[in-house]
C-alpha cells in the first residue's frame, strides 16, 4: 500500500503582493507545527509539456549575503541529487566545479 504525505506552504503577502512571511509544515517532518523560511524555491516537472515549472519567492528580510549562501547550497544539493538520480558522477562533478567557482566569485567562506 502506498503512503501519502502532505507538505503545506503558507505565504503572507503585503499590499504589493510581495512575500513578508513564509512558513511550512510537513506531516512526516521531525518537528510539530510550522517552521519559518526566508525563501522558497519549488521546481516541478510537467511531463506532458516536458518543461520545469517553478515558484521562487523570498521575503524582504532575506539579505544578499544570505541569498548568496542559499544559492551556493542549492547548487551543492542539485549536484548531489543529480548524482543520486542518474549515477552520473562526472556530470555531478561539473556542477560541483562550477559551484566552487561561484563560491569564490561571491567570496563565500567554506565551512
Amino acid at each position: 500500500m502506498n503512503k501519502k504525505s502532505e507538505i503545506k506552504i503558507s505565504v503572507e503577502l503585503d499590499d504589493n503582493k510581495m512575500p513578508v512571511k513564509i512558513e511550512w509544515e510537513a506531516a512526516d517532518a521531525n518537528f510539530k507545527g510550522t517552521k519559518p523560511a526566508k525563501t522558497l524555491m519549488l521546481s516541478l516537472w510537467d511531463e506532458k509539456e516536458n518543461v520545469t515549472l517553478g515558484i521562487d519567492l523570498w521575503t524582504k528580510e532575506m539579505s544578499v549575503e544570505e541569498m548568496n549562501l542559499h544559492y551556493h547550497q542549492i547548487l551543492l544539493k542539485m549536484a548531489d541529487t543529480f548524482e543520486r538520480a542518474t549515477r552520473n558522477t562526472e556530470a555531478a562533478n561539473l556542477l560541483r566545479d562550477f559551484n566552487s567557482k561561484f563560491a569564490r566569485k561571491l567570496e563565500l567562506k567554506e565551512k
